[in-house]
């Protein structure tokens, strides 16, 4: 099975929208995928994500703006015609047909005859692990094994862009964590561009060479998922990716670019601002898993937090301790099992919280 070339697969949104009366669902998306990459679209529901996926599909149509792929337009042109294939979260096999008639199906529309369609679709049910399955109904599959089905469905049209709407979610985590393998091993071997509609942070880290966070029909940031998880964008993306505290302090003092942050408490640290005044507040985000603890009593600097333990969630090797500063503001940390049990701490216990000022990234505020 050869390899899509290089130059097939880009997908590229110029400023597209989509209203449903007084709804805008797509708010001016512009976005370029590359080709032979995997992308996920993020976002909770309602953000346009699916909405988006169907406009590359062209099962919706645009309300304004433009949509490219392989640097050919197709905004208007029917599905079809666009090089795409798309894999619906409740996979739509037809129930009459057997495996590898389902594969068939759009080869039968072509007007193929029965031996070559059946052939072709045998490859495919190969390369997805099914081919001992060919005979078998819909019906007598697992949700995996119908998602396989599925998959070699969508493959056997030769897309130039393979479209994925929420394809693990009827699936248990164990199966889930296997297919997400399953899938990403696959983008790579055919080479082709998977656009992948997702509400799981975890599961757009783990394939994604692009995500795509989306918040209102908007996109929010666009990233590589170690870019992403590092440098949020905004309170927004630090909250909903996850293990980030979004906390907010106060400008205190300003030398050219570089600022003096205060909070919570007395926590200070310096930042690289350019357009801030004394005395507004600055949204910061540090990661659940760069925050200290250590028994209250020691001795207060501005690099320490007084806290009192909220919470305290057991993890297995870690236990996540939620924290409450004299301001109000809470955040998480993640503490070592042995390290959390040792100290015999409860709820409501006091505690001194810190943190390297070099893991701190200043994010911008929420519209």
């Amino acid at each position: 099975m050869q390899k899509i070339p290089n130059n097939r697969g880009q997908v590229e949104l110029i400023s597209l929208t989509k209203s449903f009366g007084a709804s805008v669902a797509v708010d001016h998306v512009s976005i370029t995928i590359p080709e032979n990459s995997y992308c996920c679209l993020l976002g909770p529901s309602g953000c346009g994500k699916t909405t988006t996926l169907r406009l590359i599909a062209g099962h919706e149509t645009a309300s304004s703006g433009d949509v490219l792929i392989s640097n050919r337009e197709v905004t208007n042109t029917e599905p079809a015609l666009r090089g795409t294939a798309m894999m619906f979260q409740n996979y739509a096999l037809f129930p009459h047909l057997n495996c590898l008639d389902n594969v068939a199906f759009s080869l039968r529309m072509r007007g193929a005859d029965r031996k070559t369609r059946h052939t072709k679709a045998l490859e495919y049910l190969s390369l997805v692990d099914m081919a001992s399955y060919q005979e078998r109904m819909p019906s007598q599959l697992s949700g995996g094994q119908q998602q396989r089905v599925a998959l070699a469905r969508a493959l056997i049209t030769n897309p130039d862009v393979l479209l994925l709407d929420e394809p693990l979610s009827a699936l248990d985590p164990f199966l889930r964590t296997r297919m997400r393998a399953e899938l990403r091993q696959l983008q790579k071997n055919l080479g082709i561009t998977f656009i992948h509609v997702t509400h799981s942070q975890e599961e757009a880290m783990a394939l994604a060479d692009l995500v795509v966070v989306m918040r209102k029909g908007r996109i929010e940031q666009a990233n590589g998922p170690r870019e992403l998880f590092n440098a949020p964008a905004s309170a927004f993306v630090a909250d909903f990716i996850g293990g980030h505290n979004v906390l907010s302090g106060v400008v205190k003092s300003k030398r050219g670019s570089e600022a003096l942050i205060e909070g919570p408490g007395n926590f200070q640290f310096q930042t690289t601002l350019e357009e801030v005044t004394i005395g507004s507040r600055l949204n910061y985000s540090v990661r659940s898993d760069s925050v200290l603890i250590e028994p209250a009593g020691a001795e207060l600097t501005t690099r320490t937090i007084p806290a009192t333990i909220k919470e305290a969630e057991y993890a297995g090797s870690d236990v996540r301790v939620t924290l409450q500063a004299a301001d109000g503001q809470e955040f998480i940390a993640v503490s070592p099992e042995s390290d959390f049990y040792s100290q015999a701490w409860r709820i409501g216990d006091r505690v001194n919280a810190s943190w390297d000022s070099q893991k701190i990234h200043a994010i911008r505020q929420n519209d």
